[in-house]
């Protein structure tokens, strides 16, 4: 039998519930994937809690590694034995082993383990289109990123620094700075004591940032327009502190010409090459060494409940997995 986590109705941790069911044959563009490691994310709790709806019942989870196990019909571009990982729709990553459509699934190269890539995709592949395609970076630009020493943050530092940027890091309490330092930032400031965007400001000299990429969300959203420079970018792509309401256009976008974006891996990685393109230049990123990923905790998928609260109470500092 295999063990998937469903929800059948929206709330807090406790709506999770591990079932046995019998998993049917994979259909004619999808293989059987054996899950080897499962990767845990801060949009799994907007799924669980309502906040992005699902038609429920529903699977839980966008992102997994494992070994295919058998293939569809129709499959031409995978083989049984093929390690594999994946991001992206259809829900439902939680589980010992699923059906899973090919359109989104990735070849993993031999240097890279289960457990790194399975935390990798949906991280990665952000960090990819934020700085690459919503606003691509030039080297030398200092840049602002809010929730530095998170999973995201931590490899985007990464990434940013290695194409020369600047980088400041925000983060929610004193014992984050160490660890978003350690990840490429080179100014850290504690939005919870300080004001960073008067922070900001002062360590550019008053000009301001170009772009701004923001997970937290209401809790920063009037300080990062605050510290943009003419004509910047605010990138918000997340909602940790709740969702950013009421964008006053007039009072809050126009006097600087701001640009105001809400990206989603859905909008640039929708098709098969923009997904190779992607995940072939964070493959490279690991492999080269420009980005480490340390794992920093691990559920057993029985524990799947423990780990949402966790993630609600801030104790996951870094990428973190299910193995199930």
């Amino acid at each position: 039998m295999t063990r998937v986590v469903k929800i059948e109705k929206t709330g807090g941790p406790e709506v999770l519930h591990i079932k046995n069911i019998k998993l049917e044959k994979p259909g004619p563009q999808e293989v059987l994937i054996e899950h080897k490691a499962i990767g845990l994310n801060y949009i799994d709790t907007y799924h669980r809690s309502g906040l992005y709806p699902l038609q429920l019942p529903s699977g839980i989870g966008a992102e997994a590694s494992g070994v295919i196990k058998e293939i569809g019909s129709q499959v031409k571009d995978f083989t049984i034995g093929d390690r594999v990982c994946y991001a992206g729709a259809p829900l439902g990553s939680y589980s010992s082993e699923r059906n899973y459509p090919t359109n989104n699934l990735v070849k993993m190269p031999k240097e890279i383990d289960f457990e790194v890539a399975a935390t990798l995709m949906t991280k990665g592949l952000t960090t990819f289109y934020l700085l690459h395609k919503t606003y691509p970076v030039s080297s030398n630009e200092t840049i602002l990123f809010h929730a530095a020493a998170g999973g995201v943050g931590q490899i985007f530092c990464q990434w940013a620094k290695s194409l020369g940027c600047k980088v400041i890091g925000t983060v929610g309490s004193d014992d984050k700075i160490a660890i978003a330092k350690k990840n490429g930032c080179d100014f850290v400031i504690n939005y919870s004591k300080d004001n960073f965007a008067e922070k900001v400001l002062e360590i550019t000299k008053g000009k301001g940032v170009p772009v701004v990429y923001d997970g937290v969300g209401k809790n920063t959203f009037n300080g990062s327009i605050e510290c943009l420079k003419t004509r910047g970018m605010m990138v918000s792509f997340g909602n940790a502190s709740g969702p950013v309401l009421n964008i006053d256009v007039a009072k809050m976008i126009q006097p600087k010409g701001l640009y105001f974006t809400r990206p989603s891996m859905g909008q640039y990685l929708a098709t098969k090459n923009e997904i190779s393109e992607g995940s072939e230049k964070l493959f490279k990123k690991i492999m080269s060494g420009q980005i480490k990923v340390k794992i920093f905790k691990k559920y057993k998928l029985e524990d799947v409940v423990q780990a949402h609260k966790d993630f609600e109470a801030r104790k996951i500092l870094g990428p973190a997995i299910i193995t199930p």
